[in-house]
């Protein structure tokens, strides 16, 4: 047997990983790790820094989650009521958006379900009491994003004194976003001595530095298939169309008719540009959803939900879901316009082709953004610098992706199978933001509520309003009266 033969039948229990854990990803069908966990185990399980770079889709969460688990102590043991202040947590783990902390909780709850260890998810978008409550009942692991974790700190609500071991997850989206001020703050509210793992796909300039600042000796990790030497996942098929603007509707009604088309993830430039594409999407009989920054955080995880248990099939994103949505089985990821920059493109392209399994990247390119699709192309090295022109008549669109010739623009409708959005449960999450998703015909979702002719803070309505300005005028007219007769008299004298 050679060596590469026995690497790829490493199981997790060869890793010394805990029984409980091995079992319980037993159970879902996770046995072997994949290249970044493998790599990345001995070495996170021994207590060392670490830096772990992969692409996305490759697994990252289990490389640190593993390790976070196996070392807190659970209620009920000796070390445990030893902790300094039992019942705080001892891991902390930061993510950049909501949506990847729900999914990272999800799989390390999904790991330690045999172990007995409290996971608490701490984000904006919802109400505090719900969690201050739970970290007042006490947890093992925190997973959160910077904002909310620092407000709960000032709050005294979320104790710090026994963290040992802190995990930066997509460090490089939280230096896109402008949060590595607050991380930093984050990692001064935490023990000196404690395990740093920073997972990123990317490593620019100002992670590396605070990684310097904040760890101790880590150990670089870059962890990939053997097979797979191209900047992108080579399990992702990848499409390139300079396409009209007035023909990109159509034309993703006809990809999504696609032979073996799953769920299937679109990414706009623009929250407005998601809503009106989900829109037309519903109206053409396909079980469409959006998702962006102005909705609520209910509504945002009504989508998601939806997305994952299958009631909706399209799911219609900014570049807030970018980093959120880990759904093994998406086919094809749809990139609605040219994405800014070559970071952005292959974190979009990488919720397809996840896990191991196949798909298919679609980009659509816009006669202006040529220019930049060549700086994109380049930094890939893809090969595709001059988008061919395309419609939603083209021959070679229906060759490429596998559409049935004569397939139309709206979904047959004996093929509308799914339930839609509106049969997932809407949640009232207490959140400042939390707004009811609008439907056709109703208010946009995020925009301005109708406007209410009252004086600010008067309490007055605008009947009231109409009547006061009446009887201002009125009044205006008086003294203008007055006024004149008063010139009237001093002229005759």
């Amino acid at each position: 047997m050679t060596a590469e033969t026995e690497t790829t039948t490493l199981t997790f229990a060869d890793f010394d990983v805990r029984e409980e854990i091995v079992s319980s990803l037993a159970e879902k069908g996770i046995i072997t790790p994949f290249p970044i966990q493998a790599e990345t185990l001995p070495i996170a399980l021994a207590g060392n820094d670490i830096i772990g770079q992969a692409k996305t889709g490759t697994g990252k969460t289990l490389g640190f989650g593993i390790p976070a688990l196996q070392r807190v102590a659970a209620p009920g043991t000796e070390a445990y009521q030893n902790l300094p202040s039992p019942g705080s947590p001892q891991a902390l783990i930061v993510a950049p958006t909501r949506e990847l902390a729900v999914q990272v909780a999800e799989d390390l709850k999904v790991a330690g379900s045999q172990m007995g260890v409290r996971i608490a998810t701490i984000y904006g978008g919802r109400a505090y009491e719900p969690q201050i409550e739970e970290l007042t009942r006490g947890v093992e692991i925190v997973v959160g994003t910077p904002g909310r974790l620092i407000d709960l700190h000032r709050q005294k609500h979320l104790v710090l004194k026994n963290v040992n071991i802190v995990v930066l997850d997509e460090a490089d989206e939280m230096l896109d976003l402008g949060f590595l001020p607050d991380v930093e703050k984050l990692l001064s509210y935490v023990p000196e001595v404690r395990q740093t793992m920073l997972f990123s796909a990317t490593m620019p300039g100002p992670v590396v530095s605070m990684a310097r600042r904040f760890m101790t000796k880590p150990t670089h990790i870059s962890a990939a298939d053997p097979e797979d030497f191209g900047v992108t996942k080579k399990d992702i098929r990848q499409v390139v169309y300079r396409a009209h603007s007035l023909d990109k509707d159509e034309m993703i009604a006809r990809i999504l008719q696609a032979s073996g088309r799953g769920r299937t993830i679109i990414f706009t430039r623009t929250k407005r540009q998601a809503d009106k594409l989900a829109d037309e999407l519903i109206s053409r009989g396909f079980a469409a959803g959006a998702i962006h920054g102005d909705l609520g955080q209910g509504a945002r995880e009504q989508a998601l939900r939806a997305f994952r248990n299958d009631k909706v099939d399209v799911l219609v994103a900014t570049d807030v879901a970018a980093r959120g949505i880990d759904v093994t089985d998406v086919t094809h990821v749809i990139n609605y316009v040219c994405p800014e920059d070559e970071s952005a493109y292959l974190h979009r392209i990488g919720r397809t082709g996840r896990a191991g399994q196949k798909g298919t990247a679609v980009t659509f390119v816009d006669w202006e953004d040529v220019p930049r699709w060549k700086l994109i192309d380049k930094a890939i090295g893809l090969g595709v610098s001059e988008p061919v022109e395309t419609y939603s008549s083209s021959p070679h669109l229906f060759e490429d992706l596998d559409i049935p010739k004569g397939t139309k623009g709206r979904l047959p409708r004996h093929k509308r199978s799914k339930a839609g959005l509106e049969a997932e449960k809407l949640e009232d999450l207490g959140g400042p933001e939390d707004r009811k998703p609008r439907g056709r015909g109703e208010r946009p979702r995020g925009g301005s509520r109708p406007r209410r002719r009252s004086q600010q803070g008067s309490g007055k309505t605008a009947e009231d309003s109409a009547g006061s300005k009446e009887r201002s005028s009125a009044g205006q007219r008086r003294r203008r009266r007055r006024r004149r007769r008063v010139s009237g008299d001093s002229s005759a004298s």
